[in-house]
């Protein structure tokens, strides 16, 4: 048994601030990709997966949902028969390694499925997004559902509010000098904590205001300068947003990328922003200069995801 490929995606833009019912761009990013297999004799990431879908097939049992049912059968005898998810996805990157595995169950046991080849209208959209909400809970007690979406699609998507989103068309890359890159923390990160600690910050009302006129009115102006293509407009709103979340959002970013994040600012070589919900795993860089943010951060693992 090898199941159909189901890629990473990256939350260009919008990350907390989707939470909150602000824009977000999500696109697949297909350098980490997982597909269900199965093997007699499972050993090590293999056998591991498989007690996890094992675990994962008993939160299904007891969903007891309106919007979905499952062929728990067919799970369970392909489960007990050694079916494990083979991904090349990172888990705590922040690249949705949940949600590729939430596709794929989807794709594979779900009941009256809406497929990717139908007219996908905005309902049957919001439809599958509740859906992998409910999936994806299991791994991480609170989930959008964006990340199993985008990975089911294969599409990027433009997240306008909760109630919503589209397929968004992305500009075509070019050969140019910018990029979009992933910079590697080496650290793990653990999206539930991150997440309670936004959640406390957005008690406060002077953070809260600070998400609705800075985070939000910048996020909203990256995305509208990528899809159109403002490139020169897109640097001077991606350097606002970076400072933005270097100086509320801390706690997200792990300690030893403090002075690195600063030092982008600070030189123009790149930008960073957060990846997912930070605390570790990827930091998402943009630079006009792809060669020149190598140079500066020689010191570090680069990643090229989309060039300017």
């Amino acid at each position: 048994m090898k199941g159909p490929l189901f890629y990473a995606k990256i939350l260009l833009f919008g990350e907390y601030g989707i939470i909150k019912d602000s824009k977000g761009l999500a696109i697949p990013f297909s350098s980490y990709k997982g597909a269900l297999k199965s093997a007699q004799n499972l050993t090590g990431e293999a056998k591991k997966s498989n007690q996890s879908l094992a675990n994962f097939y008993t939160y299904l049992v007891n969903l007891n949902s309106e919007i979905v049912s499952f062929d728990l059968t067919a799970l369970k005898s392909d489960i007990d028969n050694g079916m494990y998810f083979d991904s090349s996805i990172p888990q705590g990157y922040g690249v949705g390694s949940s949600g590729a595995l939430v596709a794929s169950i989807y794709d594979k046991y779900a009941n009256d499925k809406i497929t990717v080849l139908e007219n996908l209208t905005r309902d049957k959209l919001l439809i599958l997004k509740q859906i992998f909400s409910l999936m994806e809970s299991f791994f991480h007690g609170k989930s959008s559902g964006l990340d199993p979406l985008n990975s089911y699609l294969s599409l990027p998507i433009l997240i306008n509010s909760k109630e919503h989103i589209e397929p968004a068309g992305i500009p075509s890359q070019k050969e140019g000098k910018g990029a979009v890159f992933l910079l590697d923390s080496e650290q793990i990160g653990e999206t539930e904590p991150m997440v309670n600690i936004f959640m406390n910050k957005m008690k406060n009302e002077g953070f809260r205001k600070m998400i609705s006129e800075e985070f939000a009115t910048h996020t909203d102006a990256c995305i509208e300068d990528f899809l159109q293509g403002n490139i020169k407009s897109l640097f001077g709103n991606v350097k606002k947003l970076s400072k933005v979340v270097l100086t509320n959002f801390k706690p997200m970013i792990p300690k030893a990328f403090h002075k690195v994040w600063e030092k982008g600012i600070q030189t123009n070589d790149y930008y960073l922003k957060l990846c997912g919900s930070g605390g570790g795993g990827y930091i998402l860089g943009f630079t006009e200069d792809y060669e020149k943010a190598k140079i500066s951060l020689k010191d570090y693992k680069l990643e090229l995801v989309y060039r300017f």
